[in-house]
């Protein structure tokens, strides 16, 4: 209950502040009539009400032309809704006339008070149709005296009145400024104010207050303040502004007194003079108390964010049961989710075994199971916005017997529904309701009472009589009820105009919205399912969806695809049979590109371009083609034909030879044109090259013949491809035997200028010939002069040994070997490999043969490799020979037997063997190290030492030392060094050392400047900056002066101490910033000063007269 109160006071505090700031908006403003549509019949009227007599409003409302009941809301005012005011001092009542189709709507407001005084409006809506009216209200004191105790008590007797208050008046009583307290209060305790000192008219009340004048407090930092209060509906955005007297001042923007920060949310704005804070999405967390805090001044506001009251939109009814009869309270409100309060007699009711609650969207309803008489009285539910209530009452059982109970009929349409029951006493009578409603007879409706029989005869029944149909006996706490369902079989409405380009045939285009509603029929309402082959379509969202209402399914396709052709069927049900329909959507776009675009052939400046039609033509048939071309490397793509090219090959014309072109196609239907197709290979229009010069035989062999030439002389822009080579017999054009026509000898162009033609006949004579190929063609052939006679050719096997094995060839242990020695020789001579004069192990190396060279490989070296190999090739009794030497060679062992021969003052000599293992090659060096035995530490003595002894000079006195040498060859150092059997001690002399007094050193100085001011010349308007730097201990004060003269706080000069680099940075200097400037640095020890000279040039030298003294003034003024 105490959140109703406070809500309501809630609310009232938003009714004021909406009052306050429409009067401020629109003062003077009446009412507006609104025309009416034809929906009222009777309207209300404005009237004069007698203060403390009840008054009735009737409106009546035509519903014969409309699908669904009209609502109707009763407003004072522009905005307040009085149905959430219902209660002892406003009824509302509700009647309908079925023969007429007349809805009648009453308020009542019982015993007027001054406040009822003022405009009203009733409104009524309908679907699409709105009519509106509105009537006045003037309250008026009637004066009337009782005369004697027989007269109407119900009469007020004001000299009765006048009498107490004059007794009351003689009690002291101290007078109160009312409006003294409504200026200082907040806006949301006017209305509890005025309640408190009988103020009843607050349209008055506030058209007063904002009357009056209210002295504002001075304030230096704002320009313009806060309004006192601002309102905003609740998800809507706000924006509160202020105008501040500095355009530089820093404010804060505080919300219950704690600073709020930037966000999505709160979002801070500053133009100007202007500050503004924008609040977005408004809830009731925004409804608050706000300032903006510049210093030590404020401005206040209050932010109130309006959240609709849940009003109370059907009252409950009250209720008349039996005892152990079910009783349902149901009472529907405005919003969906809402909270309500059911109470009894003033206390509230919670949920358990007796009670129970129900929600469903709007509607609420309080249940209790079994009724009793203690369940007696009166029930109110209770919203934000309004309230409601009704009374209970419960009978005791009456003996009255049900022989027969009325039965649910269900029937379909223009058939008869009998409803028909049977009580005990025939004397009995009763009435029949329809959902509630009494039922009238009429020429179709009859209602029938013989003897104990009750019937309800309802013939050509159609869809509006389907409801709860009750008998309830007169006298009786006892109903009967049955329902009655109507039947009508499905139907579905197809319209086949518009989009359909046959019957049941739907055309869309690819990326378009289709929208098909198809409208159907029957009762109950039938279920829809629509499919796509054996798929069903449930979706309510997305791209493809179905929206089902009860008259209407509606199935939509945003941005139709390729993938969403197919045939729809639309299935409707219900329990009086089914009907379904077939759709086929056929989505057309344009079509895919056409595919392999390709160059056929090229001229000197011509090019013939193919192509194929592309796989899909959208739906519609392909029109023709568009073409473009481009030179390689450039994005501009060139139109070639501007009408339809119907055509799949195209000669291009008007291109410049020996340039790289691409062409592309695009395809053209009904529906566009294609994506373009991809680009063909790069082609160049150019004319054949010369023929092949220089045309020679290599070699011949017993069935092959090897050629070589020279490249054409005249090549052109296209370059060479390659080559063909063709062969034929001798004198092939005049006989008919067989190579009577030239060959191809090779099936792809070859690139390098020789071929080797096999596969020839031994001893035969043949013709050959070669033809250069580029992208324009085959070049006129060049043909050998003579004819070549196949046959073998005997040449002395010879050796050609490499340069790098004529000497010793060293390789190290693991390392790869890979030597190749090239050989001639005719026919293919014998190759023979020989190690140290024996034949080569074929498991530790391996050798490969060609006919041209011979190749010894070896994986991994090892040092038993070494050695001298020789190569022997032999053609029958014709050989040649070749030796070369490879050594193996790995890392040196340590030196051996390494000794301290003499040590002597500083100095020792040692003395060391050669190591055993020299690594397969000669040693080069030894690296002689040393270390002492308290450190351990090795450090290096000699490098590359030559000799197997050395001495080692510069050893500190009084350590022992030991040495260690490692051998070096080709391959490196040894893995292991040799250490010496026996050190050298270094003795001492007894010397001793005196340390000198340790004393500290003073580092206080006087200041002294490392860097000194340098003379500069700027140029007026640009800032600059002069530095030098200074050391001394303790770290000295910094005073700067410009013409011995003391640098204040001035603005204009900004100085800076960075670990003792000082700058002074001058803003925008002007002619009179010129002069001498000094810096002195001062400390207990001394000091010290620089000075430099600071030139200030005028901005321009060639500045006229008069802009030379208006300069000159702009300067002083920023002085």
């Amino acid at each position: 209950m105490y959140n109703i109160i406070m809500g309501s006071v809630n609310n009232a505090a938003l009714t004021c502040v909406h009052l306050l700031s429409s009067l401020a908006a629109t003062p003077g403003t009446e009412p507006e009539m609104t025309e009416l549509s034809g929906l009222f019949v009777e309207k209300p009227q404005s009237t004069i009400a007698i203060k403390g007599k009840d008054i009735t409003f009737v409106a009546k409302v035509d519903s014969s032309t409309l699908l669904r009941k009209p609502a109707l809301k009763w407003l004072k005012g522009k905005w307040l809704d009085l149905g959430s005011k219902a209660g002892k001092h406003l009824q509302f009542k509700e009647s309908y006339d079925r023969d007429s189709k007349i809805y009648t709507y009453e308020m009542k407001i019982v015993k007027v008070v001054d406040g009822d005084a003022g405009g009203y409006r009733c409104e009524v809506t309908a679907k699409d149709k709105c009519d509106s009216c509105t009537f006045d209200i003037t309250v008026e004191v009637s004066f009337s005296f009782s005369r004697g105790p027989k007269e109407d008590e119900g009469e007020l007797d004001f000299s009765g009145l006048l009498k107490k208050r004059e007794k009351k008046q003689e009690e002291p009583k101290e007078e109160v400024d009312v409006w003294s307290i409504l200026k200082k209060a907040k806006p949301c305790d006017y209305e509890k104010i005025a309640f408190q000192y009988g103020i009843t008219d607050l349209r008055g009340m506030l058209k007063r207050l904002k009357k009056m004048k209210v002295e504002p407090k001075k304030c230096d930092a704002f320009l313009k303040k806060l309004e006192a209060a601002y309102s905003v509906d609740k998800g809507k955005k706000i924006q509160l502004t202020v105008e501040v007297a500095n355009p530089d001042a820093q404010i804060k923007w505080l919300k219950n007194g704690t600073e709020i920060k930037p966000s999505a949310k709160y979002v801070f704005e500053s133009v100007g003079n202007k500050r503004k804070l924008t609040i977005n999405k408004c809830t009731l967390a925004d409804d608050a108390a706000y300032e903006c805090v510049i210093g030590e001044d404020k401005s206040f506001t209050e932010v109130f964010v309006k959240e609709p009251p849940v009003t109370i939109t059907k009252l409950l009814d009250d209720l008349h049961v039996v005892v152990e009869d079910k009783v349902e309270f149901e009472v529907e409100v405005s919003e969906e989710g809402a909270n309500v309060k059911w109470m009894k007699d003033g206390v509230e009711l919670a949920r358990d075994g007796k009670y129970r609650f129900k929600k469903d969207g709007k509607k609420h309803w309080l249940i209790i199971n079994e009724a009793s008489k203690e369940d007696i009285g009166m029930y109110y539910v209770f919203t934000n916005g309004g309230e409601s209530k009704a009374e209970l009452e419960v009978e005791g059982n009456k003996e009255l017997e049900v022989l027969q109970s009325i039965a649910d009929l269900t029937v379909k349409a223009a058939e008869q529904a009998i409803f028909k029951c049977e009580v005990s006493d025939e004397k009995v009578t009763g009435k029949w309701y329809k959902d509630g409603v009494e039922v009238k007879a009429s020429n179709r409706i009859k209602m029938v009472h013989i003897g104990r029989i009750h019937k309800l005869t309802i013939d050509d029944v159609k869809a509006e009589d389907a409801g709860d149909y009750t008998f309830v006996p007169d006298g009786y706490a006892l109903s009967l009820s049955a329902k009655l369902n109507f039947l009508d079989p499905p139907k579905i409405h197809l319209d086949t105009t518009g989009s359909m380009v046959n019957k049941n045939t739907i055309i869309v285009v690819a990326g378009n919205k289709l929208r098909l509603d198809v409208e159907i029929s029957g009762e109950p309402a039938p279920t829809v399912c629509w499919t796509k082959g054996d798929n069903v379509i449930t979706e309510t969202e997305g791209r493809v969806r179905v929206d089902n209402r009860k008259t209407l399914s509606s199935f939509v396709i945003e941005g139709a695809e390729r993938g969403d052709e197919g045939r729809y069927t639309i299935t409707v049900t219900n329990p009086a049979g089914e009907d379904k329909a077939e759709l086929f959507i056929k989505v057309v776009d344009v079509p895919d590109p056409p595919e392999g675009v390709k160059c056929m052939g090229v001229g000197e400046d011509t090019a013939t371009i193919i192509w194929e039609p592309p796989k899909f033509d959208g739906g519609s048939p392909i029109k023709g083609y568009l073409m473009e071309r481009k030179k390689v490397g450039s994005s501009r793509w060139t139109k070639l034909n501007f009408d339809i090219y119907e055509s799949t090959s195209y000669e291009a014309k008007k291109m410049i030879e020996g340039v790289l072109y691409e062409m592309r196609v695009f395809a053209v239907n009904g529906i566009g044109v294609s994506q373009p197709s991809c680009s063909s290979k790069p082609f160049m229009p150019i004319a054949p090259t010369s023929e092949p010069t220089r045309l020679t035989v290599d070699d011949v062999m017993d069935s092959a013949c090897m050629l070589k030439w020279r490249p054409p002389d005249k090549i052109g822009a296209g370059g060479i491809d390659g080559y063909i080579i063709e062969y034929r017999k001798e004198g092939g054009g005049h006989t008919q035997e067989a190579y009577t026509e030239w060959i191809q000898a090779n099936s792809e162009p070859v690139e390098k200028n020789s071929y080797t033609v096999r596969g020839l006949p031994t001893g035969e004579k043949m013709e050959f010939r070669v033809m250069a190929v580029n992208i324009a063609g085959r070049s006129p052939p060049a043909v050998m002069a003579q004819p070549v006679t196949i046959r073998e050719i005997i040449e002395q096997p010879h050796i050609r040994l490499p340069r790098h094995l004529r000497t010793k060839y060293v390789r190290k242990v693991g390392e790869k070997i890979n030597l190749v020695i090239p050989f001639q020789g005719k026919p293919r001579p014998v190759v023979n490999w020989f190690k140290d004069d024996e034949p080569l192990d074929p498991k530790k190396v391996s050798v490969r043969t060609t006919e041209v060279d011979t190749i010894l490989f070896i994986r991994s070296a090892e040092r038993d490799h070494s050695g001298t190999y020789t190569l022997s090739v032999q053609i029958e009794n014709m050989e040649d020979k070749a030796s070369f030497e490879i050594r193996v060679v790995e890392k040196p062992g340590p030196p051996l037997a390494v000794r301290v021969t003499d040590v002597w003052g500083f100095n020792a000599a040692l003395e060391w063997k050669p190591p055993k293992d020299n690594g397969n090659s000669d040693i080069s060096g030894y690296i002689i190290q040393k270390a002492d035995k308290k450190t351990k530490e090795w450090f290096m003595v000699y490098e590359h030492n030559r000799r197997p002894n050395c001495t080692v000079s510069d050893l500190v006195m009084g350590n022992e030392y030991v040495f260690r040498i490692f051998s070096e060859n080709i391959c490196g150092l040894s893995d292991e060094a040799g250490l010496s059997k026996n050190t050298a001690v270094i003795a001492k002399t007894g010397l001793a050392y005196n340390r000198p007094p340790y004393k500290e050193k003073d580092l206080n100085t006087s200041p002294k400047f490392t860097q000194p001011l340098q003379d500069r010349s700027v140029i007026a308007g640009y800032s600059t900056a002069i530095s030098c730097s200074v050391r001394g201990r303790p770290k000295p004060k910094i005073i700067w002066m410009k013409n011995k003269t003391i640098i204040g706080e001035d603005p204009k000069y900004l100085m800076q101490n960075n670990q003792g680099v000082l700058t002074l940075h001058i803003r925008k200097p002007s002619l009179f910033d010129g002069g001498n400037y000094s810096c002195k640095a001062v400390n207990e020890l001394g000091e010290d000063v620089v000075e430099c000279k600071l030139e200030v040039r005028g901005a321009s030298a060639t500045r006229s007269p008069v802009a030379a003294v208006l300069y000159t003034a702009s300067a002083l003024l920023s002085q």
